[in-house]
């Protein structure tokens, strides 16, 4: 029992003495980093959006996109006259109708209503998957363009200044690329 708590002294006292070596090094560490240069890396910045839609393609993927939603539009207005025109000949009729074909008529209306609002929230969702589909090979090539000019450039990383991400960044350690990327865009 005696050497039990013996060696537990002993393991405590050497803790204590750890932990009072690692804290003076733990305070010295500060002083070092600041002695030594920190090692220096380039970055990029741009606007994404902005270089996005100067890309020739984008005007094309507009145009696209329109037209799809044009179509989509067209049906939703041509489904919604049909419902209309549907609801008011049920209204000019309900009077004369009997209650069963009354109660049928409401359940044709309430379908067709329910049918329309699946389509519209259908369609919204694939418009989404529509834009998705046609701006990714332009997201590519940008992505690409950007790899190339972070390479060529020795850049550590390039950051997007869209939303106000970035409200300061140092131009001795950042590299401006708007105008570079715009350039090899337009190439």
């Amino acid at each position: 029992m005696k050497q039990f708590i013996l060696s537990i002294l002993a393991f405590a006292s050497l803790t204590v003495n750890a932990q009072d070596v690692v804290g003076e090094e733990a305070q010295a560490l500060p002083a070092a980093l600041t002695e030594q240069p920190a090692a220096a890396f380039k970055f990029g910045y741009l606007s994404y959006s902005q270089a996005f839609e100067k890309m020739p393609d984008y005007a094309i993927a507009q145009k696209t996109m329109q037209e799809l939603k044009v179509k989509y539009e067209a049906e939703m207005k041509r489904v919604e006259r049909e419902f209309n025109e549907k609801y008011e000949d049920f209204l000019e009729g309900q009077r004369d109708f009997p209650p069963a074909i009354l109660q049928k008529r409401q359940m044709e209306l309430q379908e067709l209503m329910t049918k329309n609002v699946k389509f519209k929230e259908e369609s919204r969702r694939l418009l989404e998957q529509a834009q998705q589909d046609v701006y990714a090979p332009l997201h590519e090539k940008l992505s690409a363009l950007l790899k190339s000019i972070a390479e060529s450039n020795g850049l550590a990383f390039i950051l997007n200044t869209d939303n106000y991400a970035c409200p300061y960044l140092n131009p001795a350690s950042g590299i401006d690329l708007n105008d570079l990327v715009q350039e090899q865009l337009q190439r």
